[in-house]
């Protein structure tokens, strides 16, 4: 996500606290305080090997004095997919508040409930580079062992197909559920620090063909897109239009491609735009049509609350329409202590843990908790943007 757009929500945020602040002076009240972050985005490129695989350019990160002895890691999540998950764990964030609808009913979600951990990643890399480091037990056994989605941020035609092959591939072969979130599209993020995507919507149009080809046949969820709908007010009514029409385009693509692929759309998150305003935007993308949509994703590389979110996509989806059976699926991978009330959104401090990847969550319509953000890799304050950093990973971690 862009400097600019962290600006203008840091600011809307200030105004709200000096308006509660001057309503409770008349009225004696308790002050009311806006909570909310918006933070930078991951930019997952191909490292020019050539390579099946998706995986940020990594740089090296600063040397660090050792912190001190770790705790005992917890219980190990059912959901993770790893090889060692007997040692692997993760701080449980809050409890999502509890909803007045009736008690969660059955959806068609995927049969397996194991999620899967991809087996390359910048936080495997340092894990097994530094076996020695006594952050190591605790980044490994809460961060590296768990399952996070796969990033395929660069437009590169040639090679996206194998890129994602490698990846489903790999999933259906251990019985498990990828996440895959292609991040493509042209002017991505309003030209701010995570620009970049397909040079033009036609050309996006066949990066997605190509992407949807490798999804193979099992089963698998997309994250479509980060911000591409929430963040879109930088274009103009028609562009804007013809960015909606190639993302309704492309979950067509992606499910026809592969019936058992999840497809959700972007919802932005509950410190953003009103439920009402982002299911008009969601409705005009593609994502009330069964079509194209198995539902929404909110608070990706975000800090809100778990159940802040729960009660903003619920209201999303009751605003948006659509098929029963559309559900969310919210990104829980650093909103264990919810979002710092100074509204940072780069790296900030004192930030941990959310609950764990699962994909069963006992909440009505919440089809997912999800680690779309890849918990240690900076936002650009305490490393090179999208890099592994291991004392924010230690830091997030213990």
């Amino acid at each position: 996500m862009s400097g600019r757009r962290a600006e203008r929500l840091a600011a809307r945020r200030a105004e709200r606290r000096r308006a509660a602040r001057r309503g409770a002076m008349v009225v004696a009240a308790s002050a009311v305080v806006v909570i909310g972050t918006v933070t930078g985005m991951l930019s997952a490129l191909d490292d020019g090997r050539g390579s099946d695989e998706a995986r940020p350019d990594v740089t090296s990160s600063p040397l660090l004095q050792p912190l001190p002895a770790v705790p005992t890691p917890l219980p190990p999540s059912p959901s993770t997919t790893s090889a060692s998950a007997s040692s692997s764990a993760s701080k449980a964030g809050p409890s999502p508040k509890a909803s007045k609808s009736a008690s969660p009913k059955p959806r068609n979600g995927p049969a397996s409930v194991r999620l899967y951990r991809h087996t390359d990643s910048q936080v495997l890399d340092w894990v097994r580079a530094n076996r020695d480091d006594p952050r190591r037990p605790v980044i490994e056994s809460r961060i590296a062992d768990r399952p996070s989605a796969v990033w395929f941020a660069d437009y590169t035609p040639s090679n996206i197909t194998a890129r994602v092959r490698a990846v489903t591939s790999a999933g259906a072969a251990k019985g498990s559920v990828p996440v895959v979130v292609p991040y493509a599209v042209p002017n991505r993020d309003c030209g701010g620090a995570s620009q970049g995507g397909a040079p033009d919507l036609g050309a996006y149009g066949g990066w997605i063909d190509k992407f949807a080809a490798g999804l193979g046949s099992g089963e698998v969820v997309v994250i479509l897109e980060p911000d591409a709908i929430a963040q879109s007010d930088c274009l103009s009514e028609g562009r804007r239009t013809a960015r909606f029409a190639a993302l309704a385009r492309a979950g067509r693509v992606l499910k026809a491609a592969n019936p058992k692929a999840r497809v959700y759309f972007d919802a932005g998150h509950s410190d953003w735009n009103s439920p009402r305003q982002q299911a008009g935007l969601l409705r005009r993308a593609g994502a009330a049509s069964a079509a194209s949509s198995d539902g929404i994703f909110s608070n990706v590389s975000n800090f809100n609350r778990t159940g802040d979110e729960v009660a903003y996509v619920r209201r999303t989806l009751d605003a948006l329409g659509g098929p029963a059976g559309l559900g969310a699926v919210i990104d829980t991978s650093r909103n264990g202590n919810g979002a710092p009330a100074d509204g940072e959104w780069c790296d900030p401090a004192g930030r941990k843990l959310g609950q764990a990847p699962t994909l069963r969550t006992g909440q009505a319509r919440i089809d997912a908790y999800l680690w779309v953000k890849l918990p240690g890799e900076s936002d650009g304050c305490r490393g090179a943007p999208g890099t592994f950093t291991p004392d924010y990973a230690y830091d997030l971690a213990r």
